[in-house]
Parts: C-alpha cells; structure tokens; sequence
C-alpha cells in the first residue's frame, strides 16, 4: 500500500470514530437531547415545590407572630374551642 492509501484509511477511521461519537456514543446529540428534557421535568417540579414552600413559610410566619393563626388552626383542624364558649351542634332532620 502507497503512504497516501494508509494516510487516507486513518483519516477516514478517525472520521468514523468521531462521527460514531457524536451520533451515538455518550454525549451524543440525543443523549444531550434526553438530558435537556430531563432538566425541564426537573424545573417544573422545583417549580411546585417553591410555590408550596411560599406558602409554607408565609404559614410558619402566622403560627410565629400571632395566636390568631394558632386559634384558627386549633378550630379548623382538631375541632377546639375556647374557655368560657358554647359549642351548638345542629342537626339537621
């Protein structure tokens, strides 16, 4: 084989390689791609998960700063009331 040949099959298997690369291999354009869709998933999901830990936090303030909330959430949640308070129940016939 002439120099130029071996020179031309090297440079093509080096072509091939690269080109198997970046079609197939790890970090081929569709691996990139199925990353990209990954990370979007991901962002909507922080997304919910910030809106829930604004309210959460804006929740932790009131129970923090005033009894109201305490009251509130005592009334709503586990069905107290207060001392010297008559609690009606009434029933529907």
């Amino acid at each position: 084989m002439k120099p130029v040949q071996i020179l031309s099959l090297g440079m093509l298997a080096l072509l091939v390689s690269l080109q198997y690369r970046l079609w197939l291999g790890e970090g081929s354009l569709a691996h990139a791609s199925n990353l990209k869709d990954q990370v979007d998933v991901m962002a909507a999901g922080n997304s919910s998960m910030r809106q829930r830990n604004v309210i959460l936090k804006a929740e932790i303030m009131d129970l923090r700063e005033g009894l109201d909330a305490i009251e509130e959430k005592a009334r709503s949640e586990y069905g107290l009331i207060k001392r010297n308070e008559t609690f009606f129940l009434l029933v529907e016939e």
